[in-house]
């Protein structure tokens, strides 16, 4: 098991998450499509993990990819940490943030901008804090 910065018990996770944050943060869920507050979401500033409030993307990283989840090509240095996720049939890259080990989302190699990178991040998974 990996050890992050901060670290609690499950029911401590419980205890300061809603039922689907918890179900998507800690248990690895996806929320349905077009559906998250953040899916089409534009505004100037920084987007923070729910769980620990560390900040992960940053507003000029955001961009529309008709995928249903807030998409971004690239995330804040050192902010993330990257799985191997052989679930459901599928190779992919899970993505955690690296201080509280909270499940994100996925990152995939198909994104439109230079970086080649499509971060879909559940948007019960991050918090905003405007600029």
């Amino acid at each position: 098991m990996n050890k992050y910065p901060i670290e609690k018990s499950e029911a401590e996770w419980k205890e300061q998450l809603s039922e689907e944050q918890y179900r998507i943060l800690r248990q690895k869920g996806t929320e349905r499509p077009f559906t998250g507050q953040y899916n089409l979401h534009f505004e100037d500033g920084s987007y923070k993990c729910m769980a620990c409030n560390v900040s992960l993307f940053e507003s000029d990283s955001k961009f529309e990819s008709g995928c249903g989840w807030p998409s971004f090509d690239k995330s804040i240095e050192g902010s993330i940490e990257y799985i191997r996720d052989t679930s459901h049939g599928m190779i992919r890259t899970e993505i955690v943030c690296a201080n509280c080990g909270s499940h994100l989302g996925h990152v995939f190699n198909d994104g439109p901008t230079d970086t080649g990178q499509r971060y879909c991040v559940n948007s019960v998974s991050i918090n905003f804090n405007k600029k």
